[in-house]
């Protein structure tokens, strides 16, 4: 779906903090996105995970769990502004409760997948989920 195609369904403005594999967070940051549940509303599938895609050949592996329920957006706007390239413009997804390597930036699209097929940074050591809460920064924490 193009970026014209989600500005025209149901988005909220929400208030979130983000935190990077770096060790660094800001908080309080506010975005207007559109759910992943609203996405995926029509889509039956039994796939447990999801592959994000984006430009130069980018992904991130995430399970179903961790983007459904409230826990998962497309993102457009950052601050009340249009999302600029340099942070992921037009569109980027963005994960709550995990590093912010999961919430990839550029995004073309999403793909269900069976497997959890690791993306760009897990194929180079960084951990499967990704929990800051738990510092999983690379596998084995």
């Amino acid at each position: 779906m193009a970026v014209g195609g989600v500005l025209a369904l149901p988005s909220e403005a929400v208030t979130m903090d983000i935190h990077c594999v770096t060790k660094w967070s800001k908080l309080g940051t506010s975005w207007r996105r559109v759910s992943l549940d609203t996405l995926l509303q029509r889509v039956e599938a039994s796939a447990p995970f999801m592959t994000a895609w984006s430009d130069g050949g980018y992904t991130t592996n995430l399970a179903l769990e961790d983007v459904t329920a409230g826990k998962a957006w497309i993102a457009y706007q950052f601050a009340g502004h249009p999302l600029a390239p340099e942070h992921g413009g037009p569109a980027r997804l963005l994960v709550r409760r995990l590093y912010f390597w999961k919430s990839a930036k550029w995004v073309r699209g999403l793909t269900l997948t069976l497997d959890n097929e690791p993306g760009f940074w897990e194929t180079y050591g960084y951990h499967n989920h990704g929990d800051p809460w738990l510092e999983q920064r690379y596998q084995g924490d």
